[in-house]
């Protein structure tokens, strides 16, 4: 089947929008309703005949002989009526609106998706589609979407080094749009790591992946996006829930997390005091399973993926810098995660590869162990993928490609035999080892590990071409001005 009509379609159509202040992000929600109910309808006819829960009176067929404020005022309808259904169609449709006024061009998007066999679409084909949506709206600054947008190379590195195995579980308490399922999702199924029977297939589809995303809007794109890509059912219930996973302990536990919790140092929540007037305060949780109580998120992150583990759990979270220098319940923890972890290796990453800009953050990545007196941490494994390394995002993107020497050091197959790249006959090297001891006795027991000399303090040949340079400046002003205008909303 050639595909790339329906693709050209899918990105002219939203060209179009934009011309009409319509961006990608409200573009992508219009996209995901229409597409879930076409999808319903073809799912309702031979040869599938399958109930999917989709009422009569709010099919997609009741869209598509409409026209004009009649079709406007039933598709508003439709998206308020399908958002009170349960299972995975009410939480596409939660908190739905129609943000294409235009009803000549709603009708046109949808003569658009009802030209289409969407079933008949490799999930290949569907998720790139979708995908690349995601990705134009992470680059749009607008949208503020790039905040739960990790770069595809890093989450593609993350997987390669842990390796999903069949029949395990895997969770992320702050899904996004779902990069982290899909990327373990594409390991599983690659015919080059495993041939998986059918029982394993089944599996992977509904019993795999178990997330929790806050976010309405972000929870349906992340639903969507796993849909599209082969993951659940139609009519059955969402592998995503809507609920804060810090909350509480976990219900059950799983063999693998993988995630990028939000940036941010603080938890916070917002309320109206007796004179009427917004207030915030910050937001701890007192969980008897923590470590430490803290306002900072990051932290409370790090503290329930490891309370989310089995025994034989493994974690690899991106962190940023605070997670590995805080004092306090910083400190705390990272003791913790030294005496009753593995905490076998971080990966120091550069800074101009997030939407978010000015944001220095790693990889840790830990195996969770039975309780014991014994630490269960002896080395921690550094790679440096930050001093004298220059990324911008549309300069030069990072790509996967340069995480693959970072991928070969941290020896997949076997981890526990690896080779560092730094002596004292070779200091550039990006890849040594430090003891918990030699950990434990820095100052507050900080994980801020470096040993590469800066360059470009000594060497100007060593800056990077201009136009870099004049974007990472651009990045780091539009870092200072957020901090700055946080400050003052605090104030």
């Amino acid at each position: 089947m050639n595909t790339a009509p329906i693709i050209s379609k899918v990105w002219s159509f939203c060209t179009t929008l934009r011309d009409d202040g319509v961006g990608y992000g409200d573009y992508l929600e219009q996209l995901t309703y229409l597409i879930f109910l076409k999808m319903a309808d073809e799912y309702s006819k031979p040869p599938y005949k399958r109930d999917v829960g989709v009422p009569d009176a709010y099919s997609w067929t009741s869209l598509t002989g409409l026209r004009g404020a009649d079709l406007e005022a039933h598709y508003v309808k439709v998206l308020r009526e399908l958002g009170q259904q349960k299972g995975m169609l009410g939480q596409i449709f939660t908190k739905a609106q129609n943000k294409i006024t235009d009803p000549a061009k709603l009708f046109r998007l949808i003569d658009m998706v009802d030209g289409t066999k969407w079933i008949m679409l490799g999930a290949d084909v569907k998720g790139d589609i979708y995908e690349g949506l995601l990705e134009r709206n992470a680059e749009d600054t607008k949208s503020g979407a790039g905040q739960y947008f990790t770069p595809r190379s890093l989450i593609q590195a993350m997987v390669e080094c842990v390796r999903p195995e069949p029949g395990k579980t895997i969770a992320d308490p702050a899904c996004g749009t779902g990069g982290f399922f899909l990327a373990a999702h594409d390991f599983l199924t690659d015919p080059n790591n495993y041939a998986l029977d059918r029982e394993q297939k089944e599996f992977l589809k509904n019993g795999t992946f178990h997330g929790n995303e806050i976010v309405a809007g972000t929870r349906r794109l992340c639903l969507m996006n796993m849909f599209l890509h082969g993951i659940g059912e139609m009519a059955g219930e969402p592998s995503v829930s809507p609920t804060d996973a810090l909350i509480s302990s976990p219900s059950d536990t799983v063999d693998l997390v993988l995630a990028n919790p939000p940036f941010g140092k603080k938890s916070s929540m917002t309320f109206t005091n007796a004179e009427g007037e917004q207030e915030t305060e910050d937001l701890t949780y007192n969980r008897q399973d923590f470590w430490a109580t803290t306002s900072n998120k990051q932290l409370n992150f790090v503290q329930h993926i490891r309370t989310m583990l089995k025994t034989t759990g493994r974690a690899a979270i991106v962190v940023p810098d605070n997670v590995l220098f805080e004092g306090g319940a910083g400190e705390t923890i990272r003791r913790k995660l030294l005496q009753n972890t593995d905490l076998h290796t971080i990966l120091r990453l550069p800074t101009g590869i997030f939407y978010a800009q000015g944001v220095k953050a790693n990889v840790i990545f830990f195996d969770n162990r039975s309780a014991s007196k014994e630490p269960q941490t002896s080395h921690v494994w550094f790679y440096d993928y930050r001093t004298n390394v220059h990324h911008t995002l549309k300069q030069k993107p990072m790509t996967y490609a340069h995480l693959e020497n970072f991928i070969t050091c941290y020896n997949p197959a076997n981890r526990h035999e690896r080779t560092a790249t730094w002596t004292e006959d070779t200091p550039d090297g990006r890849w040594r080892a430090y003891s918990r001891e030699e950990l434990l006795s820095r100052d507050k027991s900080s994980l801020d590990v470096f040993w590469l000399k800066d360059s470009s303090m000594t060497d100007l040949d060593s800056l990077p071409e201009p136009d870099m340079l004049l974007e990472e400046i651009l990045e780091n002003l539009g870092a200072a001005m957020e901090n700055f205008a946080a400050v003052r909303q605090a104030s």
